[in-house]
This record gives C-alpha cells, sequence and structure tokens, in this order.
C-alpha cells in the first residue's frame, strides 16, 4: 500500500513537472504545444496520462491570455510608426515656416538695399557694439556678478525663443500660442537633492506619454488582480522589453532616418535613448523577479508545483540565459551612469560595445519569439558601425597640433581641397569629413599615435572652424577647388585628452580617424528664420557659435539660393541683426579664436561682446545683457 502511495505521488511529481514544462514551451515558442493546441486524444502523452478537463480549460485559458498579450504589444511599433509620422508632419510644416520667414526677410531686405523702398527707420542697422575693438571687451561691475548666482553657462540653452516676431502678432489666440510655445521650450531647474539636469518641458511631456503608452501595452487584459495569472505579467514584461529593442538600438545609431524625418539628429535624440535604456532595464527587472515570485510564491495552482527547488530552477539552460541577457543590461545601465561616464569615460565606450553584443547573443538563445526583434537591432548595429561610421563616414587625415597659451588646450587642425564627387551609378555615397560639414557638425576622434587603450575608441568634438562652401555654387561651377579649414577645440580633462596634450607636447603632427560629421540644420534654420539672433558661449561653447555666427554673415556652409542672399547683403543695413556674447574664464582662452575672424564678423555685421574674464571680473550680467539686447530688438 505504501508503495502505491509513493508510486502515484512520484506519478503525480511527474505529472505536474510535464504540465509545467507545456506552459514554459508554449511560452517560449510562442503558440500552444502539443497536447495544448487542441482537444484530442491526450493518452500518447505524459506516459498515458490525460489531462483534467478543469487543468485543461485553466491552461489554454492561460496561454491565450499569454499570447493574446504578446499579439497586442506587437502593435506597439505600429503606434510608435504612426508618432513619427506626425513629429515628420510637424517637421516639414517648421521647416517650411522657416523658409517663408527666411525668403520673405531676404526679399524685404534686398529691395531695401537696392533703394526701391524706402528705409525703415524701425529698423535698427547692424553695427558692431562699442565693445567691438581689438579687446573685445565690456567692464562688468564686480558687485553685479556677486549677486548672480553661479551658473554653468556652457550648460544653458544657447538659443531663446523670438520673442519679437511673437510680440508682433495681435490676438489673444496667438498670444496664448506664443505662451504654450514659451513653456513647452523652457528648461526647468535641476532638481535639488540629485541635482539631475531636467530637458525641457516639451520633452518631458513627450516622455510621459511614451511611458504612458508602455505601461497600457503591459497592463492591458493581463488579468493581474488574478494571481493565477501572473505569469502573463511577468511574461509581458519581458515582451514589452523586446519590442522596445529595435527603438533603443536606433536612437542610438549616429546614422538613421529619424534625423531625415524629424530634423534632430543623434545626439538631440540620445535622452530618449536614455530614457527607454532605463525603462527597459526596469521591465527587465521586473520579469525576472516576477518569474521567481510565480515559481516560488503559492500563487499559482497547486498542481502545477512540480519542479524542482531553487538550486535546479536557476541552472536550467532557459533561466541561465535569461539571467545572462539581464546581468548584461543591467551592466550596460549602470556603466552608463553620469557619474560613470565622467570617471572611466574608456571603460563606458568598451562596455557599451561589448555588453551589448553579449546580451543580444542571450537574449536570442533565451526567448524564440525575440528573434526578430533582436535580428532587427543586431541589423541595425552591424549598418551603423560597420558599413556607415567605419566605411562610409571615416576618413584618416594628417592634423597639426598647438598647444595654446593656457597650457590646456590643444588646437588640431588640418586643411585639404574637398575630392570631386564621383558620378559613377555603382560608388558608394559616401560623405565623410573630407566632403565637408555644416555648421554646429561634430566628429568623433581616434587617435591611434596614442597606444593600444585608444586605438580604438572614439571621442566627440565639435567643428570649431567655419564649415567650408557648399555644392552648387559658382565658385564650384567654375572648375575651382573648394578648400576646407578643420579645426578641433579639445581641452585636456582627464584620461584620453590628458594623453593627447601630453603627446602634443613631443609632436606637432599626428595622424588621425574621423568619424563623421554628425549633426543637424536645426539651430542654423531657426537663425536664418530670426529677424534678430543671439548667441551666448561660454568657453569652449565658441565652437558651436562661432561656426553659426560665420554662416549667417558670410554664407558659407550655406546653401546656393541661401548663400546668394547672405552675400548681397553682406555689409549693409538689413532686417537681422546678429548678437554674441561670449565669456570665457582666462584672458589666455581668447586665442582659441584668432582675433583675425572675430575682427571679419565685426566688419560683416556681428555686435560683439567679450566681457573681461570672469577669473579676474567675476561673472559678466549675462541675463541683464540678453534682457538687454531682447528689448532692444522688441522696440525695432
Amino acid at each position: 500500500m505504501d508503495d502505491n502511495a509513493a508510486s502515484d505521488g512520484l506519478g503525480d511529481r511527474a505529472h505536474q513537472q510535464w504540465l509545467a514544462r507545456l506552459i514554459a514551451e508554449s511560452a517560449w515558442l510562442g503558440r500552444p504545444v502539443t497536447p495544448l493546441d487542441d482537444k484530442g486524444d491526450f493518452t500518447a502523452a505524459d506516459g498515458g496520462r490525460q489531462i483534467p478537463p478543469d487543468q485543461m480549460d485553466y491552461l489554454l485559458s492561460l496561454i491565450k491570455v499569454l499570447l493574446d498579450g504578446r499579439n497586442i504589444v506587437a502593435s506597439y511599433n505600429y503606434v510608435l510608426l504612426a508618432l513619427l509620422a506626425g513629429f515628420t508632419a510637424l517637421h516639414l510644416l517648421e521647416k517650411r515656416r522657416c523658409q517663408k520667414r527666411w525668403q520673405r526677410r531676404m526679399h524685404t531686405s534686398l529691395t531695401t538695399v537696392d533703394g526701391k523702398p524706402k528705409h525703415n527707420k524701425n529698423v535698427p542697422e547692424v553695427a558692431s557694439s562699442s565693445s567691438s575693438s581689438s579687446s573685445y571687451g565690456i567692464t562688468t561691475p564686480s558687485g553685479a556678478a556677486k549677486d548672480i548666482a553661479p551658473v554653468d553657462l556652457e550648460r544653458l540653452p544657447l538659443l531663446r525663443p523670438n520673442h519679437a516676431c511673437e510680440q508682433a502678432k495681435t490676438g489673444k489666440w496667438a498670444r496664448a500660442k506664443s505662451r504654450v510655445a514659451y513653456w513647452m521650450e523652457y528648461q526647468p531647474r535641476p532638481l535639488p537633492l540629485v541635482n539631475r539636469t531636467l530637458p525641457s518641458n516639451g520633452t518631458s511631456i513627450f516622455i510621459v506619454i511614451w511611458l504612458g503608452i508602455n505601461i497600457f501595452f503591459h497592463l492591458y487584459q493581463v488579468r493581474l488582480l488574478d494571481l493565477k495569472y501572473f505569469f502573463c505579467f511577468a511574461d509581458r514584461a519581458g515582451f514589452v522589453f523586446i519590442v522596445n529593442l529595435p527603438l533603443l538600438y536606433l536612437l542610438a545609431a549616429k546614422n538613421q532616418p529619424i534625423k531625415v524625418l524629424t530634423g534632430r539628429s543623434y545626439e538631440a535624440l540620445n535622452i530618449f535613448h536614455r530614457r527607454v535604456g532605463e525603462w527597459m532595464c526596469f521591465e527587465a527587472a521586473v520579469h525576472f523577479v516576477s518569474m521567481v515570485i510565480w515559481r516560488f510564491a503559492p500563487i499559482k495552482p497547486s498542481w502545477l508545483d512540480g519542479e524542482e527547488g531553487a538550486r535546479a530552477y536557476f541552472t536550467h539552460p532557459l533561466i541561465l540565459l535569461g539571467i545572462g541577457a539581464f546581468v548584461a543590461y543591467e551592466l550596460l545601465f549602470f556603466t552608463s551612469l553620469g557619474s560613470f561616464r565622467q570617471r572611466w569615460y574608456e571603460i563606458f565606450l568598451a562596455s557599451h560595445v561589448v555588453l551589448q553584443i553579449v546580451a543580444l547573443v542571450f537574449l536570442y538563445l533565451h526567448f524564440h519569439t525575440a528573434r526578430p526583434y533582436v535580428l532587427a537591432s543586431l541589423a541595425i548595429f552591424l549598418v551603423d558601425r560597420v558599413v556607415w561610421r567605419l566605411g562610409l563616414k571615416t576618413a584618416t587625415i594628417t592634423t597639426d597640433l598647438t598647444v595654446l597659451p593656457d597650457g590646456e588646450t590643444i588646437m588640431m587642425s588640418a586643411n585639404w581641397d574637398r575630392p570631386a564627387p564621383t558620378q559613377s551609378w555603382f560608388s558608394w555615397p559616401r560623405h565623410n569629413i573630407t566632403y565637408g560639414w555644416k555648421p554646429t557638425d561634430h566628429v568623433f576622434l581616434t587617435v591611434p599615435a596614442l597606444g593600444r587603450q585608444h586605438a580604438l575608441q572614439a571621442h566627440p568634438f565639435t567643428i570649431a572652424s567655419a564649415a567650408p562652401v557648399s555644392k552648387g555654387r559658382p565658385e564650384i561651377d567654375d572648375g575651382q577647388s573648394v578648400h576646407c579649414w578643420l579645426n578641433l577645440l579639445i581641452r585636456a580633462q582627464k584620461g584620453f585628452t590628458t594623453d593627447l596634450l601630453c603627446y602634443a607636447h613631443r609632436h606637432h603632427r599626428a595622424t588621425v580617424r574621423l568619424d563623421g560629421p554628425y549633426g543637424s540644420s536645426h539651430a542654423l534654420e531657426m537663425l536664418l528664420a530670426a529677424d534678430h539672433a543671439i548667441l551666448v558661449a561660454g568657453g569652449s561653447g565658441i565652437a558651436v557659435t562661432f561656426p553659426l555666427v560665420w554662416a549667417l554673415l558670410m554664407g558659407e556652409g550655406l546653401d546656393e539660393d541661401d548663400h546668394k542672399s547672405v552675400s548681397a547683403l553682406r555689409g549693409k543695413k538689413t532686417r537681422q541683426r546678429v548678437r554674441m556674447m561670449w565669456i570665457v574664464h582666462s584672458d589666455e582662452h581668447r586665442y582659441w579664436l584668432p582675433s583675425s575672424k572675430l575682427d571679419e564678423l565685426v566688419a560683416a555685421g556681428l555686435d560683439l561682446i567679450v566681457p573681461p574674464s570672469t577669473a579676474v571680473a567675476g561673472r559678466p550680467d549675462v541675463v541683464g545683457t540678453v534682457e538687454r539686447w531682447i528689448s532692444e530688438a522688441d522696440d525695432s
């Protein structure tokens, strides 16, 4: 009798294990497995045992909720495509609006300088300020500087909304629209406890909406209140992770279609890449913890408690693969934190590449349904890294290294004749740095001469020189070659830049690899459409503002039609007034930009202010100066 009871106990345990495997295999394959795929004869399965009707109904219901949820979540990317279509339409409308404002202003200015209509006395002339002399300085009272709270000027937005144009409009609707636009662009102060920099309100709202969409797909029809279906909640977390995987890699890619569709380059989209990664790591943790709860907590039917102990569970190949993917992605998250990047940037770069490849391999083997998403993500990664960045957008050039007077900054410079575009139908569409760049573009720099430690590292630097002339210009049509002058302003901090500074003290030339250019023309388009352009740069931020101002006043780096308009107005009275303020910490930092270039810009109409260095005179009254400029623009 005892032997029969023991035999029945072993049989029940084996039957429970078999049922648990049916659920696991159905979840792994994404479809009901035999004998759950129909209600036929089950006597051949499990040694001739038959599933009781109540257990069969529960299993079929559980698998149905599981797979229906996956079908629902699979439509997530269609929602993203709809959002992308909406942002594309908004971008095209905004771009068209900027073009119309630019063309209207150019037409008015051209007819004015030709003498056809009378000059509007209310429109101020473009003239340099009294401070735009050889010293480029103004004196700021020390008391004013002390009253201003310390602000990291390089982290403040360089561009502000154009209030002059908006205030010229009348009507409640126009004022309400202007206030909403201002509030959406406003960037709140950092959080007081963690000192975390917040994005603009518009960006925060979009992130909240995106999170709401993800939460909806996670919880919709998941039967969370019925603990018998808790396995579906745990599985849904993993599937929400999976469907976000291509988006994560797409946002991280330097070459991607989102820039073309929305006008936002990868660096502007990087904040969304980080939020997507953080959400995915959270969902991975929810998936892992929930699966452990389902296995060991008494929330599922007792007849499913047939698995072995914790050791057997965590050493199962399927679980080990999942743990490997989970650990890899969590390590990616922690090594991507700002504090880690600032201290160990080189480790961050290397680990980011290695860990994501390891994670994709584990994920591919762990979850059968995830394989299409993993392959799509891998394709995005390989096309961006190998085909574009290493094959089409990387160039090797020889540069000159100059240590500037402050002793902590390197000027890396090079010049060359731009190669003629190839006409072959079979040639690859190359656009590396040798073919030119646009204002505010940047490149990724690799210096193999620094040794093995830096041979595979690529560090981003903004191009601090003016963009070369664009295609389709008269000098190109006449057969004259276009010369490119490239300057990179590199301040020594630690790691790569410190090693480069030491190298520059011993060598005056270096062969480097440049991956790029990358960037967006959004800032330039806004400035071109504005009647008044105000730019504020702190320290090395001049690498961003100088090419913009040069393009506005000299026309280089613009398209053919825009260049003709700017060239026709150079040095004349125009409706656009360009102002720039450059704050430097030390007098030696003024050598970062040749004074002759600033003289050319002032002669072309730039209203320039370079206050005395903050190390000597304290912080200048930036807010007061900008408010005065805005007030003058409102009165014009």
